[in-house]
């Protein structure tokens, strides 16, 4: 029996990424308007819906550097529509400290990642890094 469970978990162990979600992964944003850009870690949250948070930040020149947002969720509440779409969620930008109401759109290792408020509107085209 202990063998069977053994065997079982190990099954599952591997399983378990097959049943992660496309946009699951480490992706490069475009610069903002202070010419920073960022690595955002996007996977499942407790609610089940996709988000995302800033893992590391960097300048222009692509050094790293400090940031205070650093771990601050950036996508949330985002959910998935089928045919690489996501929609209902939010989207942080740290450059405007601004929150707009999101939608994104996966294509192979490209994100379009779109946002609004009011009749404000961005969007940014993200880049997979892993």
């Amino acid at each position: 029996m202990r063998k069977l469970t053994l065997a079982a978990f190990a099954l599952s162990a591997f399983a378990l990424p097959a049943f992660a979600d496309p946009v699951h992964g480490l992706w490069k944003t475009k610069p903002d308007d202070n010419g920073n850009y960022g690595h955002v870690r996007i996977q499942t949250c407790s609610n089940g819906k996709i988000c995302g948070g800033l893992e590391k930040a960097f300048n222009g020149a692509g050094q790293q550097i400090q940031s205070p947002n650093i771990g601050r969720a950036i996508v949330w509440d985002m959910e998935p529509q089928g045919n690489g779409a996501y929609g209902n969620g939010k989207v942080y930008a740290p450059d405007r400290d601004s929150t707009y109401n999101a939608k994104m759109s996966l294509r192979g290792n490209q994100l379009g990642v779109s946002g609004c408020v009011a009749f404000i509107c961005r969007e940014q085209g993200w880049t997979r890094v892993n």
